[in-house]
Order: C-alpha cells, then sequence, then structure tokens
C-alpha cells in the first residue's frame, strides 16, 4: 500500500494535466487497460509460481502511477457526459456504484480465493477491468468550451495555471483547504484507529465488519439522497455544518464501550460525511471551468490519495503513547475545522448546486 500510495502522491497533479490536455476518456481507458494487462499477468504468474511479496510491490508501484492518472481523468468526465444541473446526481450515483462495488467485491475475491485460489481471485479482477472498457468507449462526450487551450505549452507550465485558476478563485481554493483538513482528520481514526479501538474493546473482526456496515449504510444512504434529489437548498451551509456534526460522531465513537451503539454513531457518521463529501464534489464539478476540471480534481485527489495516507503511521503511533479517545478528539477537532473554515469563508458558505 505503501509502494502504491508515493508515486500517486507524487504524480497525481501531472496527472490533472495530462487529463486535460488529452481528454479525460482516453486517459481512463488507457489507465483500465494496464490495470488489466498487469492484473492479469499476475494472476498468470501466481499461478505458475509463488513469486513472493515482491511481485504484489512491483504491481503495487505501477498500479500507483496508474492511479495518478486515472483519479483526475475519471473526476473530470462527468462535465462531458452530463448536464451541469444533472452533476449532483452524477456525484450521488457515483457514491452508490463505490459503496456497492466495496460491498460485492470482498464476497466476490473471497470466493474466488476459496474456488481457486489467489491467481484465481487476481484472474476475475482482471477480468472486470476489461469489461469495463467497452463501457468506457461507448461513451458519447461533447466538446467543452476552451478544450484546445489545455493542449498548449509544456506539462509544468498547464500545472502552474491550474493552481493560478484554483487561487483566485473564490469558491474552489478554500474548497481545497476544507477537503484537506476533512481528510487528514477523517482517514486515521477510520483506517487505523478503527481496528485498534475494535481490538481494546474486544469487539473482534465481526465487530469491526459491523461498524464498517453501518458506516457504508450510512454513506449509501446519502449518495441516494443526492441521487433522488439532485438538488440541496444552501448547499455551502449544509455542507459545514454536516462537516461540524459529524466531527462530533467520530468524537464520540471512540467513547463508546458497546457495538450496537458504536454501529448506530459509525451510520451516523457515514450519513453526514457522505453527505458533505457528495455536496463538496458537486460544488467542485459546477463551479470549476471544465478546461480545469482535470487539474483542480487532481489537487483535490491529492488529500485524501496522497498525503492523508501518510497520517496513517502518526496515528498508529499516537494511538500507542495517548489511546484512542485523545486520538479520536484531535482528529475530530481538524473534521469540524474544516466545516468551520467552510462556514467563514463566505463564498463557501452561500455556494449553491443549480437547480
Amino acid at each position: 500500500m505503501a509502494v502504491a500510495a508515493v508515486p500517486r502522491a507524487l504524480l497525481m497533479l501531472f496527472g490533472g494535466v495530462i487529463a486535460d490536455r488529452l481528454g479525460p476518456r482516453r486517459v481512463v481507458i488507457a489507465s483500465d487497460t494496464v490495470r488489466c494487462l498487469v492484473t492479469l499477468g499476475l494472476a498468470a504468474s501466481l499461478f505458475l509460481a509463488s513469486p513472493g511479496l515482491w511481485a504484489l510491490a512491483a504491481v503495487a508501484l505501477v498500479f500507483g502511477v496508474v492511479d495518478a492518472l486515472f483519479l483526475p481523468a475519471v473526476g473530470a468526465l462527468p462535465p462531458r457526459v452530463a448536464d451541469r444541473d444533472q452533476l449532483a446526481r452524477v456525484q450521488g450515483m457515483r457514491g452508490l456504484a463505490h459503496r456497492m462495488g466495496a460491498v460485492v467485491g470482498a464476497p466476490l475475491g473471497g470466493l474466488a480465493i476459496a474456488v481457486g485460489g489467489t491467481a484465481t481471485a487476481f484472474g476475475v479482477a482482471g477480468l472486470l477491468f476489461a469489461l469495463s472498457l467497452p463501457l468506457l468507449a461507448a461513451l458519447r462526450l461533447r466538446p467543452l468550451p476552451r478544450e484546445e487551450e489545455t493542449r498548449e505549452g509544456t506539462a509544468p507550465r498547464g500545472l502552474a495555471d491550474g493552481l493560478r485558476y484554483l487561487r483566485g478563485h473564490p469558491v474552489l481554493g478554500p474548497l481545497m483547504i476544507v477537503v484537506l483538513l476533512s481528510d487528514l482528520g477523517f482517514v486515521g481514526p477510520l483506517n487505523v484507529g478503527l481496528a485498534v479501538l475494535s481490538e481494546q474493546r474486544g469487539w473482534g473482526a465481526s465487530g469491526i465488519g459491523w461498524v464498517l456496515a453501518g458506516f457504508g449504510v450510512g454513506a449509501g444512504g446519502a449518495s441516494l439522497l443526492l441521487t433522488v434529489k439532485g438538488h440541496v437548498p444552501r448547499t455551502g451551509l449544509v455542507m459545514g455544518w454536516t462537516m461540524v456534526i459529524g466531527a462530533v460522531s467520530i468524537g464520540a465513537l471512540a467513547q463508546l464501550p458497546r457495538l450496537a451503539p458504536a454501529v448506530l454513531v459509525a451510520l451516523t457518521i457515514g450519513l453526514l460525511a457522505g453527505l458533505s463529501g457528495a455536496l463538496c464534489n458537486a460544488l467542485i464539478q459546477t463551479e470549476c471551468d471544465p478546461a480545469y476540471l482535470g487539474r483542480v480534481s487532481a489537487v483535490a485527489g491529492l488529500g485524501s490519495l496522497g498525503i492523508a495516507p501518510l497520517s496513517f503511521p502518526l496515528t498508529g503511533a499516537a494511538i500507542g503513547v495517548w489511546g484512542p479517545g485523545p486520538v479520536f478528539a484531535v482528529s475530530a477537532a481538524v473534521c469540524a475545522l474544516a466545516g468551520v473554515y467552510g462556514l467563514a469563508v463566505r463564498a463557501v458558505r452561500r455556494a449553491e448546486l443549480p437547480k
């Protein structure tokens, strides 16, 4: 996981430049093609021999580089396939698809391992990547204004142009700070802290499964709400307050000794964090000039996928020294700061999704 995170963090900003310059569909198709071939190659290696951990590290390195291109390109696709007033629904459907993939993918992988071993599981994953290719090729995209301008100049100049655009935008610039703070406060407790908390409380593997299921159900409910409704009045205000209230729930999770209340609190966290995250992504999609969307998506993704994972060792070490309660409280304070900052910036607080 660390091997994959490093190239993803180092290259993601330039991945946004490439997505804007070459077009997102071309980048997404090329990325999934590489992932398909690499995964099928790993399946063949595992079938023929036992290459050891180095093979997984090599695959992780390739996936990290490919993710740096794929993620900004995926973020730049929605305005090319949907009208501006439907982008919030697209984000809701994307969240639903993500939750469904997480729910179905783990049992499918376990079944593949039980039936045919690890090689079979990687083979199935490679075939799923292959199935994405005709779906992506069938997309009908429309040209966007100023698209030709993104193909001019060098990659560093394109990156600098994107960062200047972000710095001067009254909504998107502050939103990047909101995204970074919320990710820094959120991912540590929910990835490292939750495992330690489950061990200390004696909940076991099934207990952490129930807590994660509660979180997933809540986040799926938020995505479904946005998919159906498509418009949330006072978007910026709702986003800020859901972050603040969700932060209180994160702090409370570490104070619960019993599993059932913890699952309910995790459901609340998932609902509030899912709603605030989906609204934040929808605002990015609707506020951003499509010519810069790959680069803006890269900056937004850099926090959650590049910088925030670097806090995992720090979170684990802090829990080892002070216990989960204080660490969860500090993380909750960082998440609350993200919401408070969003509410304090007038342009963000008054931001609205189109009806």
